[in-house]
């Protein structure tokens, strides 16, 4: 003899239906598109601002990298025959300020503004702290 029970096809059907209904209310509703912060130009003042600290601090970069050298101190990170040259170093240290605003209008043309800043911020404090250290260095008398 089979035992007749209450059958779950109509309990199914409103557990279901209940489900379904509660999905439906926890969706939100349609919001207009949050707007996009406003872009800005790439040579704003800020932009300005930082690309001529990033200069000026590789300008004193070449004057304390001259003067250390001058002191009898050894340049470690390039070889003589660059610091030596006047004006090969002096290139070289406008080529670092020119490479550090293309990488900033290359973050800046694929919509990375933040790091477009950062870059010039720590290329101004990286050569901020070599600039200190290479004054900071007792000189080497021969």
């Amino acid at each position: 003899m089979r035992r007749k029970g209450p059958t779950l096809s109509p309990l199914l059907a409103v557990l279901v239906m209940a489900l379904v209904s509660s999905t439906h209310a926890q969706e939100p509703l349609p919001s207009a598109p949050t707007p996009a912060p406003p872009e800005h130009r790439f040579w704003d003042r800020t932009n300005i601002l930082l690309f001529s600290g990033v200069a000026v601090f590789r300008g004193l970069d070449y004057a304390s990298t001259r003067n250390f050298m001058a002191r009898g101190r050894e340049e470690i990170l390039l070889p003589d025959d660059v610091v030596d040259n006047s004006a090969g170093f002096a290139s070289l240290e406008a080529a670092a300020t020119m490479t550090s605003v293309g990488l900033s209008y290359l973050a800046h043309r694929t919509h990375h503004h933040k790091v477009e800043r950062w870059i010039s911020i720590v290329h101004i404090g990286v050569t901020a702290f070599g600039d200190a250290r290479n004054y900071a260095l007792k000189s080497k008398h021969h």
